[in-house]
C-alpha cells in the first residue's frame, strides 16, 4: 500500500476466516517486504528513511539476513538488525547482530535513545566492511561491532551476501494501541563499498 508516495506497511485489527495463530484465532494482520531472490549484497551502506508507528505491541524493523537462509536455519544464516523498535519503548531503537553462538536474547548490540522515534521520519543506516559494522541514526554514529566483540571461540560470520527485510510485527500486550498502525518508508538505498586500492 502507498501513502502520499511512501510505502505503508500497515497493521490492522482484523480476523481472517480460517486463519489460526499458535495462540488461537488470529486477531491482527500486518506485512513484511523483502528482497530475497531479487537483490542481495555483501558490504556497503544500507539505509532507509522510515516513520515508525506508536503503540504497545508493535515491532517495526529494518534488517538484513544471510542469503543462504533456506539452505541453513537461523541463526546459522546470520542476521543484522539495522533498526528494531519496540512500541513500548518510543524513545529507543536497537541495532543487533545474531550469529551461531550469539543469537536471540544473546544477540550483540546496543540501544540508541536520543528522542521519541514515533510519528516522524528518521534515517537508519548500517555501514558494513570486512571486520566492522557501524550503525547510524540521522547521521549520528552510535555503535561499532568487530570480531573483538564476540564471545570467546565465536566466529565472525558477516562476510556473505545478505538480502533486506522491512516489516511491522504485532504481538505482546496491547495496552491502548489503536489500529490501523503504519510504518511509512520514504526510501531504501544501498551503496556498494568501493575499495581504495
Amino acid at each position: 500500500m502507498r501513502d502520499g508516495g511512501n510505502l505503508a506497511i500497515t497493521a490492522l485489527e482484523q480476523r481472517l476466516p480460517g486463519a489460526r495463530c499458535w495462540y488461537g484465532p488470529c486477531r491482527y494482520t500486518s506485512a513484511r517486504i523483502n528482497t530475497r531472490g531479487k537483490f542481495e549484497q555483501r558490504y556497503g551502506r544500507f539505509e532507509a528513511h522510515i516513520e515508525l508507528p506508536r503503540g504497545q505491541g508493535l515491532w517495526p524493523a529494518f534488517w538484513i539476513l544471510g542469503s543462504n537462509f533456506g539452505a541453513v536455519r537461523w541463526p546459522i544464516c546470520v542476521e543484522i538488525d539495522i533498526m528494531e523498535h519496540l512500541g513500548r519503548e518510543p524513545r529507543t531503537v536497537h541495532g543487533t547482530i545474531h550469529g551461531p553462538d550469539y543469537s536471540g536474547g544473546a544477540g550483540i548490540g546496543k540501544p540508541y535513545t536520543p528522542a521519541d522515534f514515533a510519528d516522524q521520519f528518521h534515517v537508519f543506516a548500517l555501514e558494513w566492511e570486512p571486520g566492522a559494522l557501524r550503525w547510524y541514526v540521522d547521521g549520528v554514529h552510535y555503535q561499532t561491532r568487530t570480531p573483538a566483540d564476540l564471545p570467546e571461540d565465536a566466529r565472525w560470520v558477516f562476510d556473505q551476501p545478505f538480502f533486506m527485510i522491512l516489516n511491522l510485527a504485532v504481538g505482546g500486550g496491547w495496552g491502548s494501541t489503536r489500529f490501523p498502525q503504519r510504518m511509512l518508508v520514504d526510501y531504501v538505498r544501498v551503496y556498494e563499498r568501493v575499495d581504495s586500492r
